[in-house]
């Protein structure tokens, strides 16, 4: 296992999936080992993957300072991974809440993106976040479900704010284009990957500043390829073509049938997307 360090010293740990050409990998949650991410549905077929666990999670050190779990404060990580692989420019893939991470990269060192793959990206660095009428309008295409009524019950709770820990964990398979083995024994490794302190301070509003990130990435010449769920309500697929405008090089597709985790959903759909192949 590879380790590099950071620029206050806290040692960062990376795992290699695959040959070719190296895809940084930054891992959503937030705040979630990067083992969640698996091989992309195979993606490591076709690039090797340089799979970051964020500080304070994985095999990643916890820093002295927590106030570093912050989104912005993660940038410079990145950029010392980059460094640390000693490559010009880098495309970076950001997975769930890393698209914030991806997104602030980007906009801090455009000259150093070579290709920005977001998928199914949270978008709180652009200005752009996802409602309760996205999340009602999806979670609605999924009323033939066999488990839909009791855990939208789950949901309707939580929105009238009377969500208890046991409704959050029955909202899950939401998540998911399908709530078989495979994604049942995938969610039920969230808790033991996951950072909750670091979860909690990652999304401090101060993290972002979106008319100043929007003025960056007029300067990203990289494409930019969004890959949203047909199912995913963070983002939906008009919230995911929101983002995508954003960018100068900006390309938005929708997987269909997939949830908030595409390349469980159909592997190969999802890398041809990446791949084009």
């Amino acid at each position: 296992m590879p380790t590099f360090t950071s620029y206050d010293g806290t040692e960062l740990a990376y795992h290699l999936r695959g040959e070719g050409s190296p895809l940084i990998v930054l891992p959503g949650g937030p705040m979630r080992a990067s083992a969640y991410l698996g091989d992309l549905g195979g993606l490591s077929a076709h690039r090797q993957l340089v799979l970051l666990d964020l500080r304070g999670t994985g095999d990643s050190g916890i820093p002295e300072d927590p106030a570093t779990y912050r989104c912005d404060r993660l940038v410079p990580d990145v950029e010392a991974l980059r460094a640390h692989l000693g490559l010009d420019r880098v495309d970076v893939l950001g997975h769930s809440a890393a698209g914030d991470l991806a997104t602030l990269y980007a906009a801090a060192y455009p000259e150093r993106v070579g290709a920005l793959i977001l998928v199914t990206p949270r978008a709180r660095a652009a200005g752009i976040d996802f409602t309760e009428q996205h999340r009602r309008e999806t979670a609605a295409l999924r009323a033939d479900e066999p488990w839909f009524p009791e855990v939208y019950a789950a949901l309707e709770r939580i929105w009238a704010g009377k969500g208890t820990e046991a409704d959050w964990d029955a909202v899950v398979p939401f998540y998911y284009g399908r709530w078989d083995a495979v994604a049942r024994a995938h969610a039920a490794e969230d808790a033991a990957q996951s950072n909750e302190e670091a979860q909690a301070l990652y999304p401090d509003p101060a993290a972002f500043d979106p008319p100043t990130t929007r003025a960056a990435l007029a300067a990203l010449d990289a494409p930019v390829l969004i890959i949203a769920g047909e199912l995913d309500s963070g983002p939906t697929p008009a919230v995911a073509a929101e983002f995508a405008a954003v960018f100068p090089k900006g390309e938005v597709v929708v997987q269909p049938g997939a949830g908030h985790f595409p390349w469980l959903d159909d592997a190969n759909w999802f890398v041809r997307a990446i791949t084009g192949r």
